[in-house]
């Protein structure tokens, strides 16, 4: 998938979460030239995708589209799977180590890390969704680091563009990243462009990248792109996951736990 169609489809995400966002906004977003922008908006709107008034663009909902329906909902993804994501999510918390210093992203296979670490251990963690630092709060050894910013409802999570500099600026030991596509030649995917991000500064500043997700999300793709596969250092999954998808990871020399 080229470049500017990663970003075509960013720009859609975007606006379909924020309901508009001017070309300034965008290009700061995604880290491009503003004529860019304008050069992808140009596009979007004779497709019929977004239309630019007045200066903003929004996204251009067809009539009976199902987008709302389909958006994506932390507390709904929280239902399916779930017990396969508990097993994950306590799983990993055991990797966690005493003094290391972890960054954990949003997700609803996260949360169960989080909720499953040792509360006696002595912990730097950093964090930018709001059921993930419910979880951490009561425990007294932990050291906490909340990235915060505009409020993502659908997602709890918090990101604007001085969150992401302070993500820049923590090295951690391990980060625990989710996913919601995992596809063999493009790459590792999310559903919200506006995760991506935060997703690539955790993934930039870790020693060792390790991978959440539930075997459903192999073979998956969603719009946000965000990393390739081999970035990670491990996957942890559950014992749902194809031999064949087992045996793929394995030979890129990634670490495959399976619980």
């Amino acid at each position: 998938m080229d470049k500017q169609t990663v970003r075509l489809q960013q720009i859609t995400e975007i606006l379909k979460v924020l309901n508009g966002a001017s070309i300034k906004d965008l290009a700061h977003r995604l880290g491009v030239s503003e004529m860019t922008i304008r050069r992808d908006l140009r596009y979007l709107d004779k497709e019929g995708i977004t239309k630019t008034l007045h200066g903003s663009t929004f996204y251009n909902v067809p009539r009976g589209s199902d987008d709302v329906k389909d958006s994506y909902s932390l507390e709904l993804a929280s239902t399916t799977h779930a017990d396969e994501k508990d097993r994950i999510g306590k799983f990993a918390a055991s990797l966690v180590s005493e003094n290391d210093i972890i960054s954990i992203d949003t997700g609803s296979t996260t949360v169960s890390l989080a909720h499953y670490l040792d509360k006696e251990k002595h912990i730097t963690i950093l964090c930018y969704n709001s059921n993930i630092l419910e979880q951490l709060l009561p425990a007294k050894n932990f050291s906490l680091i909340f990235s915060g910013g505009y409020f993502h409802d659908n997602t709890l999570m918090f990101e604007s563009p001085e969150s992401l500099e302070l993500i820049k600026r923590i090295r951690t030991t391990k980060t625990f990243v989710s996913a919601a596509g995992f596809h063999k030649t493009l790459g590792v995917t999310g559903s919200n462009a506006y995760e991506t991000a935060s997703k690539r500064a955790l993934l930039a500043s870790s020693v060792e990248k390790i991978l959440l997700m539930d075997s459903s999300k192999f073979s998956q793709v969603k719009s946000a792109y965000f990393a390739d596969i081999k970035e990670f250092s491990a996957v942890v999954t559950d014992k749902n996951i194809d031999a064949d998808w087992s045996d793929f990871i394995r030979s890129l020399g990634i670490k495959l736990y399976v619980v």
